[in-house]
């Protein structure tokens, strides 16, 4: 067998750690409230590009540094993460050949879902639920997907990541 070894791990952590430097990252206070979830939309790019390679294990551990760095209940991010790309993986092949802007539609399904686990887990321990600026970072994340899409792909050609 003249197998390659698979390249790119690194590459890999380090955009899960940009992300989640960008989800802690200070912002003004009018803009905390409509930041897109950044961890999530590059766990979906990973998910969808190398899904033999990035999973549902990987996205449990983003999850939960994610809740470790919020200070969010542990494991409330990692259920969230884990069950979206269970779904990504559960449908990568229908999703993979579709048109960019059409997969912003399919991520902002996904970002909802995510958001309704948190909602839920947030619900059950009796925090209150965020107001409309929640909906309008579910938006702007699923807009941002055609950029983080191109940019993580150039990223990953750059860097042979397979």
């Amino acid at each position: 067998m003249n197998e390659q070894p698979s390249q790119g791990g690194s590459i890999i952590l380090i955009s899960l750690l940009v992300a989640l430097l960008l989800t802690v990252v200070p912002l003004p206070f009018w803009a905390q409230a409509v930041r897109p979830e950044w961890t999530a939309l590059v766990l979906l790019y990973w998910v969808l590009a190398l899904p033999e390679r990035v999973g549902v294990g990987v996205a449990w551990v983003a999850g939960f540094f994610q809740d470790a760095l919020l200070g969010t209940l542990l494991g409330q991010h990692a259920l969230a993460f884990a069950l979206i790309c269970y779904l990504v993986l559960r449908f990568h092949k229908q999703i993979r050949p579709v048109p960019v802007w059409q997969q912003s539609l399919v991520v902002l399904g996904l970002l909802m879902i995510s958001q309704m686990v948190v909602l839920w887990v947030n619900g059950l321990i009796g925090r209150p639920a965020p107001g409309w600026e929640a909906a309008v970072a579910l938006v702007i994340g699923a807009a941002l997907w055609p950029m983080i899409f191109h940019t993580m792909r150039s990223v990953r050609r750059r860097f042979n990541v397979q």
